[in-house]
């Protein structure tokens, strides 16, 4: 299955070269609706990702965090595909853990302190940037030490927290993304859990920003 957008590179080099975009939205061409919507609450933005995602990775350092800051009062829900990757369950749970912790600390997995965020971007700097592979899926505790040591937690600390049932239930949130990701692949980005947007049709963050803000009245 393929799990990268065709269009979302052009998204990114359009968006790094400044053009806009001001043309009406329209479902089917800009956004389809979900047939299964996601199991999120209203003015939320849902981002499905993959740690082995190079397009993730750029719409995380370019698209996302601007994005939610523009919009008012927009919340922010990444899900980790754990179908992709040789180690896509593993990082689900490093990242389900993290996320909870983040929470229960009052920490916006957008910050600069979010344990979330400095796992997430250790594994997309050592994969995408350094070509890390940790033996293609043979050293489970070599890509378990990458995320924990970049968030600052031991082992028997994220071993502990894995068996919190918040971190049960947030990995059972994010295996809805799978039928997410199968329309157009990842990064993914779900308006109150029933709008898709459709990567192809976004031609600048101004435009982006716009059909997110569109989509969260509906």
């Amino acid at each position: 299955m393929k799990l990268f957008s065709k269009f979302t590179k052009g998204f990114l080099v359009t968006m790094i070269f400044g053009a806009l975009s001001a043309a009406a939205f329209t479902e089917g061409e800009d956004y389809v609706k979900l047939e299964k919507p996601l199991s999120v609450e209203q003015n939320t933005l849902v981002k499905v990702f993959s740690y082995a995602c190079p397009f993730c990775y750029k719409y995380d350092k370019t698209v996302t965090p601007k994005v939610v800051e523009k919009v008012a009062g927009l919340k922010y829900a990444p899900f980790h595909l754990k179908t992709k990757g040789e180690y896509g369950e593993l990082g689900s749970k490093i990242f389900a853990v993290l996320a909870v912790i983040d929470e229960e600390k009052g920490v916006s997995l957008l910050d600069e302190n979010s344990l979330f965020k400095k796992a997430k971007f250790a594994y997309y700097k050592a994969y995408h940037d350094n070509s890390q592979r940790w033996k293609d899926g043979k050293d489970l505790e070599g890509f378990l030490k990458t995320g924990l040591d970049a968030a600052g937690i031991s082992e028997a600390d994220y071993k502990k927290k894995l068996e919190d049932p918040k971190v049960a239930e947030l990995l059972k949130k994010w295996d809805e993304s799978y039928d997410v990701a199968k329309i157009q692949g990842v990064p993914a980005f779900v308006v109150n859990g029933k709008y898709l947007i459709m990567t192809k049709s976004i031609t600048s963050l101004d435009g982006m920003t716009q059909l997110v803000e569109e989509l969260l009245k509906k």
